[in-house]
């Protein structure tokens, strides 16, 4: 096991995540110390139908992914402002968990991947994707000081955006002034999954990311 705070796997964290959910119930993936990670730090935004529709926004930050729930999804209108509750964190592996939470498990209900890639702090106007440790120790400090500023490469999401920890104690996720933000449309619009093409609609008839 991995015991440093700043490395692998921290496992007192994962017990957070663990402690929620039977894994004999749940498809989700049960926590593991993973492989020691190369390249790009990656991000990934699953649609999660729950007791209410919301969207998980997730950093991969030293060998877990941080993890906020996006209740009205993210905006790429520089204008609006998105609540988004920090949760426990997640194991790397959830970064392509698509299915359905069994009813009475914690957040039972349809998940897809609706948007994942490749992200870096831009803070300054620099970016990381090429020195991995650089882009983490930024990262921690942002977390520690309640200021995020990241650049995304995904899909769907793409540009620079920030995540701010109000005074008290949530966080407002913010499309930055860049030339990806936008307001003629909605990017909530396209609501299928970029692994499976599903909807959240789909898995809601029956229809499976595997089938």
């Amino acid at each position: 096991m991995v015991t440093s705070e700043h490395c692998g796997y921290n496992r007192p964290v994962a017990k957070k995540y663990e402690e929620k959910r039977d894994f004999s119930r749940t498809p989700e993936p049960p926590p593991r110390q993973p492989a020691e990670g190369g390249g790009p730090l990656t991000f990934v935004v699953q649609k999660h139908s729950a007791r209410r529709l919301h969207y998980d926004f997730r950093l991969e930050v030293d060998g877990v992914l941080k993890s906020w729930a996006v209740p009205a999804g993210p905006s790429a209108d520089s204008r609006v402002r998105r609540l988004a509750v920090m949760v426990e964190d997640h194991p790397l592996d959830y970064d392509s968990f698509e299915g359905v939470i069994p009813e009475g498990e914690y957040g039972g209900g349809q998940v897809i991947v609706w948007d994942r890639g490749t992200y870096s702090p831009d803070e300054g106007g620099r970016l990381f994707f090429d020195d991995r440790e650089h882009a983490q120790e930024m990262m921690r400090g942002g977390l520690a000081q309640g200021k995020i500023s990241v650049y995304l490469r995904g899909e769907k999401l793409k540009g620079s955006w920030t995540l701010v920890k109000t005074k008290r104690g949530d966080w407002l996720l913010i499309k930055h002034r860049d030339e990806y933000a936008q307001s003629e449309y909605d990017i909530l619009d396209d609501g299928k999954s970029v692994i499976s093409g599903l909807s959240i609609e789909d898995l809601k008839v029956g229809k499976t990311p595997d089938g």
